[in-house]
């Protein structure tokens, strides 16, 4: 029998929740910005914690109300492992973006110790043991960003026992333009702050847009994704925590993008493009337009079919 391992380190990428269309059930991966965490195997119980890199200053070290530490818990505890692990995270995914960073921490963390398992879990209870780590940094077991950061690419999720995940293809040459201003949301602020009611015109326009641009993706059929990647439930609600929102999007929509609205709870704001250097140029004008209303920021560009979480390194 081979050694077991010392050491499994994982990348888990930042991710886009909602994509306008699906609040709380549709997310996509963003490979340009991710978490690292190393788990390496302890003889003593329970989870320790370390952590680095921007932002990291403020994240919790209790494994119980960390997002890696919780969900490494998860695994060892499903596992029956009888050793414990000293997680290192490297964030690389700022705090408070509405970028999936507390999702990607915890699928990373997930990740990482199912990698020093003799019997690795399914991918099912791997997202189950994530979304109890997310579920410490937003107060619920959200699962559009710990899917898509998981799994890869376009996911359709549904929170539940067991959650469930399903990949939705996607057109070849679909990217994702995206811009983080300096300014942080809390998640689960965000979150109470929306309303219980819905028009029903609002409801009908949204399930519209939702199966549009699933049957846009599946088609291939930019026209349609161009045509229903709107958000007309939850963007009206929060667009206003964003100052230059409206202008940002403007900008995305006159220089090309199918779509453009909120990445999760905001700030940082996406947009679909038909190609890597059309997207490029929507990041470019995003950022310039946020510098128009006096704040900084930073643009990234990402395949919308971009990986998911992955072992990088092993001892």
């Amino acid at each position: 029998m081979a050694n077991p391992l010392e050491s499994c380190t994982a990348r888990a990428p930042g991710s886009v929740g909602n994509v306008a269309v699906g609040f709380d059930i549709l997310g996509h991966a963003f490979d340009a910005v991710a978490d690292l965490v190393t788990a390496r195997r302890s003889s003593s119980a329970g989870v320790r914690v370390m952590c680095s890199g921007p932002g990291s200053s403020g994240i919790p070290l209790d494994a119980e109300r960390n997002t890696a530490g919780k969900a490494a818990l998860a695994v060892l505890q499903l596992s029956h492992a009888p050793w414990g692990v000293d997680l290192e995270i490297i964030k690389g995914i700022p705090v408070g973006s509405g970028l999936g960073g507390s999702g990607a921490s915890a699928v990373a963390g997930a990740v990482a110790v199912n990698g020093l398992l003799e019997t690795s879990l399914t991918q099912t209870q791997l997202l189950d043991c994530a979304l109890d780590g997310e579920e410490v940094a937003t107060g619920a077991r959200v699962i559009d960003n710990v899917a898509a950061s998981l799994l890869g690419g376009l996911v359709f999720a549904v929170e539940g026992k067991p959650p469930l995940a399903r990949s939705v293809a996607v057109p070849d040459g679909l990217y994702c333009a995206l811009v983080h201003p300096d300014v942080v949301i809390a998640t689960e602020k965000s979150r109470a702050g929306l309303s219980d009611h819905v028009s029903r015109c609002d409801a009908v326009r949204q399930m519209a847009n939702l199966a549009g641009v699933i049957v846009g993706c599946e088609q291939s059929d930019f026209s349609l994704l161009g045509r229903f990647l709107r958000d007309v439930m939850i963007e009206p609600q929060r667009f206003g925590q964003v100052r230059g929102f409206h202008q940002v999007q403007e900008a995305a929509m006159e220089a090309g993008a199918l779509g453009c609205s909120l990445s999760g709870s905001g700030p940082s704001i996406f947009a679909w493009c038909q190609g890597e250097a059309l997207a490029g140029r929507v990041a470019t004008i995003m950022s310039q337009e946020f510098s128009q209303q006096g704040i900084g920021s930073r643009s990234w560009v990402s395949k919308v079919d971009s990986r998911g979480a992955q072992v990088t390194e092993t001892l």
